[in-house]
């Protein structure tokens, strides 16, 4: 495969039940599909996708209700968003797999990986939030993370900026200018993503993985790196801080992520 050839990126849309479904895929081989944050889309792997698709198949997708896929009325739950994965892993033909999610996008993973088992080759949760009892709790008075009111002055603009800003370094900026792109196309609906991590029973699901896990999570990340002391305990599967990095390392440090997806891909 030619270095070109691995650095463009191919857009796409399948079909469902739900309307079309927007990916973006770079390299060709065996798939690792990678699945964003909450309220993000495809962007967030925009630096990792030609890494990882120099060795492999690299595809993101975007989450059912954001980014350019479909937006369906109704509630939005973890398991709704993985109808919605496993209806791309089928129009795109893709039997076997690597699985990566980061945050929200790790808790979807967590529900395709119980539901389709031996088809996931290796699963890497980033950043993902354990969701258990204490996090529901938690939850109930816990602030709303993305939530604007849309002001006439346009002044939510700042305030969606400043939302994230603190999680963002200097020389960043084009990263924390894609996440607001990404919350002002899902606006209205910008919360749901976390809402529905939320209320996902995921101990009741923890026990059907069968593919090899490993959980990540950057050093400044202080929102999930609490997460991997209790998927090691969970699922006895192996933890790595990354060197650096905020909520948005996939876009912070790139490289070391995409060296941390191939290094566990590969191992198998």
């Amino acid at each position: 495969m030619t270095h070109t050839h691995a650095n463009t990126l191919r857009k796409g849309y399948v079909p469902s039940r739900f309307g079309q479904l927007h990916y973006v895929e770079a390299g060709t081989g065996v798939p690792v599909l990678m699945l964003h944050q909450t309220p993000r889309s495809w962007t967030e792997y925009l630096d990792v996708l030609p890494l990882v698709g120099a060795r492999h198949r690299a595809i993101a997708m975007d989450t059912l209700g954001f980014g350019a896929s479909a937006k369906p009325e109704g509630p939005h739950t973890v398991e709704r968003f993985a109808d919605a994965v496993s209806a791309l892993l089928d129009q795109l033909g893709l039997e076997y797999f690597h699985l990566v999610g980061h945050h929200t996008g790790g808790v979807i993973a967590v529900e395709v990986a119980a539901r389709l088992q031996d088809r996931v080759a290796s699963l890497l949760l980033s950043a993902t939030p354990f969701v258990d009892d204490e996090k529901r709790r938690a939850a109930v008075t816990g602030a709303q993370i993305d939530y604007v009111d849309p002001k006439p002055d346009g002044s939510h603009l700042q305030e969606l900026w400043n939302k994230r800003g603190g999680f963002y370094r200097p020389g960043e900026e084009a990263s924390l200018t894609r996440y607001v792109i990404d919350a002002l196309t899902v606006l209205d609906r910008v919360e749901e993503g976390h809402e529905a991590v939320r209320a996902y029973d995921m101990e009741r699901r923890l026990p059907h993985l069968t593919a090899r896990t490993l959980a990540v999570c950057a050093p400044d990340d202080h929102y999930s790196l609490p997460s991997l002391a209790k998927f090691a305990a969970a699922l006895d599967c192996e933890t790595r801080v990354l060197s650096d990095g905020h909520v948005a390392a996939p876009e912070q440090v790139p490289a070391e992520f995409a060296r941390t997806v191939l290094e566990w891909v590969d191992r198998g």
